[in-house]
């Protein structure tokens, strides 16, 4: 709900058959107001209006798009990922509207979009996608942390590369925010004033979901279902909901991380709540190994350069989704490819 990331990316393949990928532009849009309004209420519209509402978004993307072209750059393809409305795997539901077609058509570059489905018609859990990007593209790195809404992990095990979503994570912070009208807590200096609710973390630590082993996968239904009601039902102030809903994160992304790696391991961390100094704080001190953050810039675009790199594999059949991460009967090369009239 933060926005749409924009990644104007450029593939090389290097002389030892490695792939390279270069940022030639990154930006961050803010969705107008009236598309949030929609955004948030997505999961109880009609069909007919969540229809509207897929080639509405798809328009808005295409003219995101046609903004950049407007500075000279023509991109040869378009990945999209589109706003996920709906994930229920274990029932072979996954729903990202955008509407792919409607881009292709407005911006005359073929689009790729949709590219969960596959994959959760395969039995697997359609996420986390970006795993075959922290393998390929940041080889160097024993771990990767993206810290987003949900806060999500992928590592090689056994020649394998494994990855699951850890835990909600801005997705719940903002929303407790959101209860003083406060977008986020900037920095965490908010969560840093409050006190530990033993019993809200302990009713959070206990919840099934983080007795399974991976590959296993979250989606807002489940945080709205399940997590968010242990919180709304705690009488206690802002800060302290802020402060053991840190603690729980941390707790549950070092109980991760110190099954699999050692002092020496290098951890790369990304996304919006690499920002969040009292949350990495809490991370350094709970976790093994050295927890690297990276430029703004691979902070920000990190996801969106990714599946810029899931598009141009799949525009050349190879592929992008990896069975070892899903749990699916097999790998796929996933994603719908629009091409323009």
């Amino acid at each position: 709900m933060d926005g749409v990331d924009l990644a104007l990316c450029r593939f090389n393949k290097t002389n030892h058959n490695q792939i390279e990928y270069k940022l030639l532009l990154g930006e961050t849009i803010s969705y107008p107001y009236y598309i949030t309004e929609k955004l948030e209420d997505a999961l109880h519209l009609s069909a007919q209006d969540l229809h509207i509402l897929d080639q509405e978004l798809g328009e808005y993307y295409a003219g995101l798009v046609g903004n950049i072209m407007t500075r000279g750059f023509r991109p040869d393809l378009i990945a999209s990922h589109g706003h996920t409305v709906i994930h229920q795997p274990d029932k072979g539901l996954t729903l990202q509207i955008g509407n792919g077609d409607v881009m292709a058509q407005k911006t005359g570059i073929p689009v790729i979009s949709d590219f969960r489905i596959q994959d959760v018609s395969k039995g697997g859990q359609g996420a986390p996608l970006v795993p075959i990007g922290d393998r390929d593209l940041f080889r160097q790195y024993d771990l990767c942390l993206n810290l987003g809404g949900i806060a999500n992990i992928s590592l090689d095990m056994n020649e394998k590369r494994i990855a699951c979503d850890i835990s909600p994570c801005n997705m719940a912070l903002n929303t407790i925010t959101s209860w003083i009208e406060l977008p986020f807590d900037d920095k965490g200096e908010r969560a840093a004033q409050g006190e530990i609710h033993k019993d809200l973390l302990e009713r959070l630590n206990s919840k099934d979901y983080y007795k399974k082993d991976p590959p296993k996968s979250l989606g807002k239904e489940w945080f709205l279902r399940t997590f968010l009601p242990e919180i709304r039902k705690t009488k206690m102030t802002v800060e302290d909901a802020l402060r053991t809903v840190t603690e729980h994160i941390s707790e549950q992304i070092a109980a991760f991380i110190n099954q699999h790696i050692n002092s020496k391991s290098q951890i790369l961390v990304t996304g919006g709540g690499a920002y969040n100094h009292f949350l990495m704080s809490k991370i350094r001190q709970k976790c093994n190994g050295e927890i690297v953050l990276p430029d703004n810039s691979l902070i920000n675009f990190k996801e969106a350069i990714i599946f810029a790199y899931l598009g141009y594999l799949r525009e050349q059949n190879k592929i992008n989704v990896l069975a070892s991460v899903t749990g699916a009967s097999s790998d796929t090369s996933a994603g719908v490819i629009n091409n323009p009239n």
